[in-house]
């Protein structure tokens, strides 16, 4: 039974325990303020910390999804952070009750593949790690390369340690002139391996430039920063047709902006279109694509949209709102 208080959609729970991963990296574990167990999750899942400051940031769960009383998380602090990840490492503590979402998973593992190859770049490595712990409990085959800026920098070195040869680890100060080569590591994987990358935006889209000739369905990416700007051009309406509104979208402002200035209560998380959370159906008109969750199939299908971040090519978008 869970043991979750639900507050507007969103789960109070307790942090037992703050741990150090690496320079910058803190692990918290997560559980549920009255005991009990918490809501399924499977590998490459992550959830949503609303955080007293209105920010909403996503983070992917590290533990094993076979642990139904604890979430575990871990959060890099960002030199570059919007105020989230420096916001958790400067107020979270031990025994603070905080406010999160259920998991939901975007970056699910193929666990019938035969064989499987994980790309990690910097704190990339957290739903990869949940992935090989349910690939080693499924007895499947697998391999991680995993790249960080120096190895004091790269988290959960010692649990990594355990699996030996089939970690590959490569460190900026440590290459002596060489390149961490994705094409020649795409070029080696196994014709029908399932590959997964998480890490900076450049590692991602090296990945999908070597993958090219593969399957589309074998190459799994999740981006935790946004590829480009949000459209904020404006100029145009968004009919919002459950509720018969029109909404204004103004010069500056996003499809988000304006439908909660209007106060509209929509879903949103991370504001970059990357989590996913924002996801609305299109009715009628042509978005402006400028998320990295739709693959390129489904934004040319035109049946959703971001609006943390997508626009409008037509002069009225007509949503499922």
């Amino acid at each position: 039974m869970s043991a979750f208080k639900h507050t507007a959609g969103t789960l109070e729970v307790l942090v037992k325990r703050i741990g150090y991963e690496a320079e910058r990296i803190n692990s918290y574990e997560l559980i549920a303020t009255a005991g009990g167990e918490l809501t399924p999750f499977t590998a490459g899942s992550h959830i949503d910390l609303h955080l007293p400051n209105d920010m909403i940031r996503s983070y992917s769960l590290v533990n094993d999804q076979c642990e139904r009383h604890r979430y575990v998380i871990a959060v890099n602090r960002d030199g570059e952070s919007r105020g989230g990840s420096s916001f958790v490492h400067d107020t979270v503590r031990v025994g603070n009750i905080i406010r999160i979402s259920a998991p939901r998973n975007n970056f699910a593992l193929r666990e019938e593949a035969d064989h499987s190859v994980l790309i990690a770049g910097g704190i990339g490595i957290t739903p990869l790690l949940s992935m090989i712990r349910r690939l080693e409990a499924l007895g499947r085959h697998w391999e991680l390369f995993y790249a960080a800026r120096t190895r004091a920098a790269a988290a959960f070195l010692d649990e990594l340690g355990t699996y030996r040869s089939r970690v590959h680890l490569d460190f900026d100060d440590e290459r002596s002139g060489r390149v961490f080569d994705l094409p020649a590591l795409v070029r080696n994987a196994p014709p029908r391996a399932h590959l997964y990358c998480c890490g900076p935006v450049p590692m991602l889209e090296a990945l999908e430039a070597a993958t090219a000739g593969r399957p589309a369905d074998h190459v799994h990416v999740e981006y935790f920063k946004a590829r480009e700007a949000p459209a904020a051009e404006g100029g145009f309406d968004v009919k919002l047709a459950r509720s018969n509104r029109t909404i204004a979208v103004e010069p500056g402002k996003t499809i988000l902006d304006a439908l909660l200035e209007a106060g509209i209560a929509a879903n949103y998380a991370c504001t970059e279109g990357v989590c996913g959370t924002c996801e609305t159906r299109v009715l009628e008109g042509i978005p402006d694509h400028r998320d990295q969750f739709l693959s390129n199939e489904e934004q040319a299908a035109n049946k959703s949209v971001m609006i943390c971040c997508s626009g409008a090519k037509s002069r009225t978008l007509v949503l499922d709102l």
